[in-house]
């Protein structure tokens, strides 16, 4: 599970056949965290990450609290943040999308391995 894009993620996850999984499973974990998202099952990949990374962006410019609380409840761990490369707001809320759809596409996969 180690990719080094969204975009390469996301059509792994379709070749798996986790895509729709996994877009639930962003539902899901977004709405336990309290942050509205507007994902539809039917979502295409390159509209999932803009929607993300804007969701993202907004979190961390404007309700840095809940942003704190998402990544609690995705569960994104703490080293990953290591190796974000910190040189715009922007920036960091792709490379910050990117990580949350590694841990749910993680979560996805183990579900479906182990059930």
């Amino acid at each position: 599970m180690n990719f080094p894009n969204s975009t390469i993620l996301l059509q792994d996850a379709q070749k798996a056949e986790l895509y729709s999984p996994l877009v639930a499973q962003l539902k899901k974990d977004f709405g336990l965290a309290n942050v509205p998202v507007q994902l539809h099952a039917k979502i295409p990949p390159d509209e999932l990450k803009s929607v993300l990374r804007e969701k993202i962006y907004h979190l961390i410019m404007e309700r840095f609290p809940e942003y704190l609380n998402l990544l609690y409840i995705v569960d994104v761990p703490e080293k990953a943040f290591e190796d974000i490369q910190v040189t715009d707001v922007v920036e960091v809320a792709d490379q910050v999308s990117f990580l949350i759809l590694q841990r749910e596409l993680q979560k996805v996969w183990l579900k479906q391995k182990y059930s």
